[in-house]
């Protein structure tokens, strides 16, 4: 009877896990997702009578984000590792 009440509970534990696993790829998946739209796909359609696709066509902060973000974040890296690194062996 208790070997069955702790897979049970184990069950609970690991499907609680396995929820908030799924709903953190969903959620970056929509979020990347949307940041391709409007990074990319829409300046490739036609200009659209909406409102908001055409505020997100005309918009190209975030095509010039990313790639001006790579090269900080190759530093930050870096700089992290080295920081580690002199933790370590300090």
């Amino acid at each position: 009877m208790r070997e069955k009440m702790l897979s049970l509970r184990d069950f609970l534990v690991s499907n609680g896990k396995v929820f908030w696993g799924w709903f953190f790829i969903i959620i970056g998946s929509f979020s990347f997702l949307t940041f391709l739209y409007a990074a990319v796909i829409s300046k490739l359609q036609p200009p659209s009578d909406n409102v908001v696709i055409r505020a997100i066509q005309n918009d190209w902060y975030y095509c010039f984000l990313v790639p001006l973000t790579l090269p900080i974040l190759v530093v930050a890296v870096y700089f992290h590792w080295l920081s580690m690194k002199l933790f370590k062996h300090a």
